[in-house]
């Protein structure tokens, strides 16, 4: 491997990464526009590991927006990312996939009365580190990933969950 291709090698693996990390952020911001933006145009989602539905993107990020309502406080931390390059004989290709673990801690919205204040330890109070997540999972995702004109951008993600903590478990 020449150092040319080392370097573009390097490359690839960081411009992935950043798409791995932009899909945790897009999920857990609510930012839905920007999910879809880091798929191909037929990329597809598949929730159904979690108990979720499987479809195009554009279809899977406005399930996001409504199921997602109900957890207005997550945290997504996508881990132990192992990214393989289709190899072209010693040349990065335009395909790879990566096998991530997850880790998913979240919020349920607070149910309030309409005449209730704001107090402390709640999800929505405002301030950080007193809410306790009500919900938790953990698996694995499958992305595939193709590079296109703008960038490396996913084909597929597939949801493996493995466990889930949730409310009266």
């Amino acid at each position: 491997m020449t150092q040319r291709v080392a370097l573009a090698t390097v490359l690839d693996r960081l411009a992935i990464d950043a798409v791995i990390t932009g899909y945790a952020v897009a999920v857990d911001d609510g930012a839905w526009s920007d999910y879809g933006a880091l798929f191909t145009p037929d990329g597809r989602a598949d929730y159904r590991g979690a108990g979720g539905v499987e479809g195009p993107a554009d279809e899977i990020a406005r399930w996001l927006e409504e199921t997602m309502r109900l957890f207005p406080v997550r945290q997504h931390l996508i881990v132990n990312r192992r990214i393989d390059l289709e190899d072209l004989g010693g040349y990065t290709g335009d395909r790879a996939e990566v096998r991530a673990d997850y880790l998913n801690p979240m919020c349920l919205a607070p149910k309030r009365a309409a005449d209730e204040v704001d107090t402390p330890g709640r999800a929505d109070s405002g301030q950080l580190g007193v809410a306790t997540p009500d919900f938790v999972t953990g698996g694995r995702y499958t992305f595939e990933l193709h590079r296109a004109e703008p960038g490396w951008l996913i084909r597929t993600v597939t949801v493996h969950e493995k466990w889930r903590r949730a409310p009266g478990a």
